[in-house]
C-alpha cells in the first residue's frame, strides 16, 4: 500500500487558515512565488502587506468575523451599456428587506443618482466591482452603515476619496451589500488598487469592522456554523481545509496512538466525507483513510450554483403565492433544445458582479424553466422582458444565415454580388416571398451586407456592386456567433396576462388564438392560466364587437382580427399623441411612402412602435431594433402587408 500522509494541518477556521483560503492561489502557485510574476503596482500594496502578516500571527482568541468578499475590475468598452445593466439589475424588485426594489446609496446619502453617476463615468477606462457578504451579517444592526465603515477606511488606506455607490441586498437570506466604484481616483486619474490589496485588504479590513460591532467569533458559533457544513450541498471550508491536506488526494483520519478524546476538525472531516461518498466525491480505502476525487470542488460547485438557482425559483413562486414540485424545474444554462413560451417570473445576475443574466420562465408547457443569456446581445433583448411580460426562447440557429447562403450562391467567380441581379433570378423562379415582394427580399439581404461592411468583412463598391471574401459564409458565421448565444429570446408581449383580457389593442392572447403555429398549452401553472384567460378574452372580444357568438354558443372571429385591433389602437393613440404635439396624425395605408425623423418609440398593446415626424405630420410604423442605431436621422420605407420595407438604397448610410 502507498504511505499515506497524517493530515496535521491548522484545525478548520483557526486563525491562520480560517481568514485566508490558503497561501496557495487559483493557479496553483504559492505567494511567495506570485508575487515575483505579479504585478504589486497600485495603492494598497503596503497596507495589504501589513493586514496578512498581523492576521498570520493573531492567535484563536483573536477570531475575526468571517466577511466574504468577491472583486472584479471590469473593464469598460465605449459605447456599451454593460455597466447600466448591471447597476439596474442591482436596484431591481424584491431584493431589500421589505421585498421591493433595491435603493442606490453612496458615502453621504442615503437615495444616490444612478443615471448621473454613469454619466459622470462615461470616459472611465474601468470600474471595481465587490459584493461585501458579512456571515453574520443578519447580526450587524445596520448593513448600510457597516458598508459606509468599510469605505471609509478603503478610502484612508489607498489614500484617495472614491466614487462609490452601493445597493444592499436581502433577497438570499445572507444579507450583502454590492459596491460599484469609478475607476478615478480624486483628481481625475486612473485609479490603480493593488492586487493584494482587493485580493485580501478589503476583506481584512471588512472582518476588522464587523468584529467591531459583534466581538470576536466564539467558539461556539465557529462550532455550530462548521457543523452546519456537513450535510451542505456546496464547495464548503471543511472541503478546502481537506484538499489543502490531502497528500496526492488521500487524507489519513487514523487516531493518534493513545488519542481517548475526539477531535472537532477530525469529527468534522469524517462527517463531510460520509456526506461525499454519498455524492460519490469521496471513498474508505481502508479504516480512517480516504480518497478525494479529483472533481471534488468543481462538482460541488456547480451543485452549489443550482442550488441558487433553485432557490431562486423558489422565492419568484413564493412572490406569487405558490409552490411547484421540484421535479417541475428545468434548469438550461445557456442552451435550450426547444422552444419555450412562458411567461418572465424572475430575472437574475447569474453572477453578480457582471452582466450575465438568467430569466426564469414559468412555461406554457406546465414546467419553470431557467435559462441563462450569455451573449450581450440578449442581454440588453431582455431589457424588455419585464416581470410578467411574454416571452418565447428558442435555440438559436447554428451555422450560415440563409440570407448569407443566397448571396453566396449568386456571386459570380469573382466573389462579386449584385442586388439587381437577385432581384431579377428570386422573381424569375418564384422565390417564395411574404406578398411577392422581391424589392423587400433583396434589400433584407443588402442590410446584411450592409452588417457585414462595417465589421470589415465585404467591400461596398457601389449601391449594386458587393464584393465578398473567399471564405464568406465561414467569416459570417463567426461574426454572429458571439452575438447570437446559444439561444434566442424575442418579447411576445410586455403586458401581463390579466391586463390583456380587456385590452384595447391585439394582444398576445389574441395572435396565439388565431396563429397557426400556436405553442401547445398544458392546464397546469401558467397554462391553465392562458387556458383561462383566453376564454375571457374571447368573451370579450364578442363586448367590443370583434367576434360573435353562433346560434351553438361557439365564438367566432374574423382572419383579419389582429390586423383590426392593431389598426384601431393605432388610430386611437396617434389622434391622442396628436392633440398634445399640436401635429397631425396620418395613418399610412399600404403601399404608401413613409418618411421622416425617428423621434422615438411608444408602447403599445398591439406592440412597439416608432415615430415617424416630418415638417407636416406624424405616423406610428412597427419598431424594429436595428432601427435604434438611426434613433434622431431621417429614413424612409414603403408600408407593405409583412411590415415596413425600408429603403436603404434611396438614402446613402441609412443602412436598415
Amino acid at each position: 500500500m502507498k504511505a499515506v500522509t497524517k493530515a496535521k494541518g491548522a484545525g478548520i477556521g483557526s486563525a491562520p487558515t480560517r481568514g485566508r483560503h490558503s497561501d496557495r492561489r487559483r493557479d496553483g502557485a504559492p505567494d511567495r512565488l506570485r508575487k515575483g510574476r505579479c504585478c504589486r503596482i497600485g495603492r494598497g500594496q503596503a497596507v495589504a502587506d501589513r493586514l496578512k502578516l498581523a492576521a498570520d500571527v493573531r492567535g484563536p482568541g483573536e477570531r475575526m468575523r468571517r466577511v466574504v468578499v468577491k472583486a472584479r475590475i471590469v473593464r469598460l468598452k465605449l459605447g456599451s451599456k454593460g455597466a447600466d445593466a448591471h447597476l439596474r439589475y442591482l436596484q431591481r424588485d424584491g431584493t431589500d428587506r421589505e421585498g421591493e426594489k433595491g435603493r442606490l446609496y453612496g458615502a453621504e446619502t442615503d437615495v444616490a443618482d444612478g443615471r448621473s453617476f454613469l454619466e459622470q463615468a462615461r470616459e472611465d477606462r474601468h470600474q471595481f466591482r465587490f459584493i461585501v457578504a458579512p456571515e453574520d451579517g443578519d447580526q450587524l444592526s445596520d448593513l448600510r452603515a457597516f458598508t459606509r465603515d468599510v469605505m471609509k477606511q478603503i478610502e484612508e488606506d489607498l489614500g484617495t476619496r472614491l466614487d462609490w455607490v452601493a445597493v444592499d441586498h436581502f433577497n438570499t437570506g445572507h444579507p450583502h451589500s454590492h459596491v460599484v466604484i469609478r475607476g478615478k481616483d480624486e483628481t481625475g486619474k486612473d485609479l490603480i488598487i493593488a492586487q493584494d490589496y482587493i485580493t485580501d485588504g478589503v476583506r481584512l479590513r471588512a472582518q476588522e469592522v464587523a468584529t467591531l460591532e459583534l466581538g470576536p467569533e466564539t467558539d461556539l458559533e465557529l462550532r455550530s456554523k462548521l457543523t452546519a457544513e456537513i450535510a451542505a450541498e456546496r464547495f464548503t471550508r471543511i472541503d478546502r481545509a481537506m484538499l489543502a491536506e490531502a497528500g496526492e488526494g488521500t487524507l489519513d483520519l487514523r487516531p493518534e496512538t493513545g488519542q481517548v478524546r475526539a477531535d472537532f476538525d477530525r469529527t468534522l472531516r469524517i462527517g463531510r466525507l460520509q456526506t461525499l461518498a454519498r455524492y460519490g466525491l469521496a471513498a474508505e480505502s481502508e479504516p480512517g483513510v480516504w480518497k478525494l476525487s479529483d472533481t471534488l470542488e468543481p462538482t460541488l460547485r456547480e451543485l452549489g450554483e443550482r442550488g441558487d438557482i433553485v432557490k431562486a425559483i423558489n422565492r419568484a413562486l413564493k412572490a406569487r403565492g405558490e409552490e411547484r414540485a421540484l421535479e417541475s424545474y428545468s434548469l438550461h444554462g445557456e442552451e435550450a433544445k426547444a422552444r419555450i413560451t412562458g411567461r418572465v417570473i424572475d430575472k437574475r445576475l447569474t453572477d453578480e458582479l457582471g452582466e450575465r443574466l438568467g430569466l426564469v420562465v414559468d412555461g406554457l408547457d406546465g414546467r419553470v424553466h431557467h435559462i441563462v443569456l450569455g451573449s450581450e446581445a440578449m442581454a440588453n433583448a431582455a431589457e424588455e422582458a419585464s416581470i410578467g411580460s411574454i416571452v418565447e426562447i428558442a435555440p438559436a440557429p447554428v451555422g450560415p444565415r440563409p440570407a448569407d447562403r443566397n448571396i453566396a450562391q449568386l456571386a459570380d467567380i469573382s466573389g462579386e454580388y449584385r442586388p439587381s441581379v437577385h432581384r431579377i433570378i428570386a422573381e424569375a423562379s418564384r422565390v417564395r416571398v411574404p406578398g411577392a415582394d422581391y424589392d423587400s427580399y433583396v434589400e433584407s439581404h443588402v442590410r446584411r451586407l450592409e452588417t457585414l461592411r462595417r465589421a470589415g468583412i465585404v467591400e461596398r463598391i457601389d449601391a449594386d456592386h458587393w464584393r465578398l471574401p473567399a471564405d464568406f459564409e465561414a467569416r459570417a458565421a463567426d461574426y454572429d456567433a458571439p452575438r447570437r448565444g446559444r439561444v434566442t429570446l424575442r418579447v411576445l408581449s410586455t403586458l401581463d396576462l390579466e391586463s390583456q383580457i380587456d385590452a384595447k389593442g391585439a394582444t398576445w392572447l389574441d395572435r396565439e388564438m388565431t396563429s397557426s403555429n400556436r405553442a401547445p398549452i398544458v392546464r397546469a401553472g401558467f397554462g391553465a392560466e392562458v387556458d383561462q384567460a383566453m376564454k375571457q378574452r374571447r368573451e370579450m372580444l364578442v363586448e367590443m364587437g370583434y367576434a360573435r357568438r353562433t346560434p351553438d354558443n361557439v365564438i367566432r372571429a374574423p382572419g383579419d382580427l389582429v390586423a383590426r385591433l392593431e389598426r384601431s389602437e393605432i388610430e386611437r393613440v396617434g389622434k391622442s399623441m396628436a392633440a398634445d404635439k399640436l401635429t397631425p396624425f396620418k395613418m399610412k395605408a399600404e403601399g404608401e411612402r413613409v418618411s421622416g425623423v425617428f423621434t422615438g418609440t411608444t408602447n403599445l398593446v398591439s406592440g412597439k412602435y416608432a415615430i415617424i415626424e416630418n415638417a407636416y405630420e406624424f405616423t406610428l410604423v412597427p419598431w424594429r431594433p436595428i432601427m435604434d442605431e438611426r434613433l434622431g436621422r431621417q429614413i424612409s420605407g414603403v408600408v407593405r402587408d409583412s411590415g415596413i420595407s425600408w429603403d436603404f438604397t434611396r438614402t446613402r448610410g441609412i443602412g436598415i
